[in-house]
């Protein structure tokens, strides 16, 4: 099986992946900003495809410790890109969110950057001080405040949804390399509790609880999004309407090209192309986890346990809010929704668990010992 991983997770990368462009080119036509070019996210995407497919074989044939070596210049270029998003004429406002960075030929999202630099960050923190993971200051605090500078960073961009992946992947990661449950459990308490804070004190964030709790009630104003997305599995049922025969992605539900694509997969092709994506991202999880156990080093198992985590977090709050199990929330369905960002740094990152794979298959088997048992009678 540990030979076979790294083929488990190619296949559940290429599926998605198709899954991902045959719905994009049905939804996609119908978006407001396609400029009515029915081409028009496809050939965007597809110029993200290229650019992840090139950064993905780049990372797999790249010794992954290589990211440990140079992560101070990976923070620092990620904290400067997001520094860059609040810079006129550079940085763009949009949807009241300044998230992006304008690069000429296309827009950019730092948080995926810094998503990636935290990780490499905390991987390399705790192989480092891998005898100091219990003690508050190097094991707690320390790697918690580096991190937090991404994390503020977000967070001020008026991006939550970014900032709790990056939060949550920290706290497991932090959990597995050691750290001290006497400093980890009340971390999670007051971010609990800050985050009901932020809701309770930002009317939007409030009247998207209200919607989650009360869907039907809330229909035609910000719980739109999530009815009409119940609306189109209901439609779709077990065997689908058919592919390009959907009809709630007519200007009917909101960005079904971007964050609500799964409900169009569920309308069009049904409940069993729904549960193979669900299957595929389980697969996901499967194999990056076999991945990271069997690394060769604790910084390429954190490495590989951070990457998969993220991936794994992102694509179940996903299917979360697109089946209202939780309040809306954008964020894209990795390898899927139209996005270029997300797309290209989420291969990157399939790309350093390729290589996580290769560098641990290559390690050396130890060696038995064919001394005599009258020998080590002798030695002992």
């Amino acid at each position: 099986m540990r030979g076979r991983t790294a083929y488990i997770l190619v296949f559940s990368v290429v599926s998605l992946l198709a899954i991902g462009i045959v719905m994009l080119q049905s939804t996609g036509a119908f978006a407001r900003d396609s400029h009515g070019d029915m081409y028009h996210f496809v050939r965007r995407q597809g110029m993200w495809l290229c650019i992840g497919l090139v950064a993905m074989v780049g990372a797999a044939l790249t010794d992954y410790r290589w990211w440990g070596k140079f992560w101070p210049y990976l923070y620092g270029l990620a904290v400067l890109l997001l520094v860059l998003c609040f810079v006129p004429f550079i940085g763009m406002k949009i949807n009241g969110s300044y998230r992006w960075i304008n690069l000429g030929f296309a827009s950019f999202q730092p948080s995926e950057l810094g998503k990636v630099a935290a990780i490499v960050f905390l991987a390399w923190w705790f192989h480092r001080h891998e005898n100091e993971t219990k003690q508050f200051l190097r094991g707690f605090a320390m790697p918690l405040a580096v991190v937090g500078v991404i994390i503020g960073l977000i967070a001020l961009e008026v991006d939550l949804g970014a900032s709790s992946l990056i939060g949550l992947t920290t706290l497991a990661v932090m959990f597995v390399a050691g750290a001290s449950l006497l400093w980890l459990v009340p971390m999670v308490l007051c971010g609990l509790a800050g985050l009901v804070y932020v809701i309770v004190h930002n009317p939007e964030r409030l009247a998207r609880i209200g919607a989650f709790l009360d869907p039907h009630e809330t229909r035609l104003g910000e719980g739109l999004q999530q009815w009409q997305a119940m609306v189109a599995f209901g439609a779709g049922g077990v065997p689908g309407v058919g592919l390009g025969s959907g009809r709630l992605k007519m200007l009917y539900l909101p960005y079904a090209h971007t964050d609500f694509i799964f409900p169009m997969i569920g309308e069009e092709l049904g409940l069993r192309f729904t549960l193979l994506v669900v299957f595929c991202f389980l697969l996901i999880l499967f194999s990056g986890v076999l991945i990271s156990m069997n690394a060769k080093d604790r910084f390429g198992m954190l490495l590989g346990f951070g990457i998969t985590i993220a991936i794994s977090l992102q694509a179940a709050i996903n299917i979360g809010v697109t089946t209202s199990l939780l309040p809306n929330k954008g964020m894209p369905l990795p390898f899927i929704s139209y996005g270029g960002s997300n797309l290209a740094v989420t291969m990157l990152l399939v790309g350093i668990l390729l290589n996580i794979h290769r560098q641990g298959r290559r390690e050396p088997k130890p060696r038995t010992s064919a001394v005599p048992a009258t020998s080590l009678a002798v030695r002992f």
